[in-house]
């Protein structure tokens, strides 16, 4: 063999192995994510229990509050000024789950399997993240078909809708991280999904997911106008009421990067420290 083949030859091997490493992280990743949807398969009972609270909050939004909160505050029926607000809410409780499944498979010994395994260290959060991304989907969809049940109706596009729903779904992925870190911080199931609470409930009950900013007192304005859940509700809401959106997608899609680029590296920081 020439030195010119032997040339060749070591660059197509060092070719390979470049392209073992880009792809490597994200082949252990979904492999992960199969693995985490398995689980759902095997114990259904997580998925539907999972989607019976949003269904409550459709229900009690809609038919308690929906006599309340009539056209003197808003300009459009409230069940279509409500369920994009819902949809937003359903990711973030959705992203919970990410807490407690991390938190469990720490508890039970899953973790260090995982790390003796040659495998992306980052692969395990981003496999997780991605199981429950899937999982938001489905009920997401659920949610849509509960909207329009109880009398949602689309005041846009589908392509604007069709929007809306990967808004939603970019969001949930983005706050499946910040779980992420609440799980792999407290290490024990119970204690995450305590610890999870009040993340979320400032962030969705002190939004305008549900209510106009401007009937909260000041003080409370301050806060819902600059917080992630009221930018991506406003965001959703635009899109399927139809009026100009481009503004608050893009601060939705801000809110989304910037919340995976400091709780994604944070999240694995975490695990490499847990394990």
């Amino acid at each position: 063999m020439t030195a010119g083949q032997l040339a060749d030859h070591a660059g197509v091997r060092a070719a390979v192995r470049t392209r073992e490493r880009l792809t490597a992280p994200a082949r252990d990743a979904l492999a992960v994510a199969g693995r985490n949807l398995l689980g759902l398969v095997r114990v259904p009972q997580l998925l539907v229990f999972s989607t019976i609270q949003p269904l409550v909050f459709v229900l009690m939004f809609r038919y308690v509050f929906g006599g309340v909160i009539g056209r003197s505050l808003i300009d459009v029926p409230y069940v279509d000024y409500l369920m994009p607000g819902i949809f937003v809410q359903t990711a973030v409780f959705g992203a919970m789950n990410t807490a407690i499944g991390l938190a469990t498979d720490m508890q039970t010994g899953l973790m260090e399997r995982f790390r003796s395994l040659p495998m992306s260290r980052s692969a395990v959060l981003a496999g997780r993240t991605l199981a429950d991304l899937a999982r938001s989907v489905f009920v997401v969809a659920l949610m849509t078909a509960a909207g329009f049940a109880v009398g949602f109706r689309l005041r846009s596009s589908v392509p604007a809708f069709l929007a809306a729903v990967l808004l939603v779904i970019a969001f949930a992925f983005a706050m499946s991280w910040v779980f992420a870190v609440v799980g792999l911080a407290v290490g024990d199931p119970e204690t995450a999904q305590a610890a999870a609470f009040p993340v979320l409930v400032p962030l969705v009950f002190a939004s305008g997911a549900f209510i106009p900013v401007n009937t909260m007192p000041g003080w409370l304005q301050a806060f819902a106008d600059h917080q992630p859940v009221s930018h991506t509700a406003q965001a959703v809401r635009d899109l399927v009421l139809g009026v100009p959106a481009a503004s608050d997608v893009w601060r939705a899609l801000a809110w989304d990067a910037g919340i995976v680029a400091v709780f994604a590296p944070l999240g694995v920081w975490l695990y490499r420290r847990a394990v």
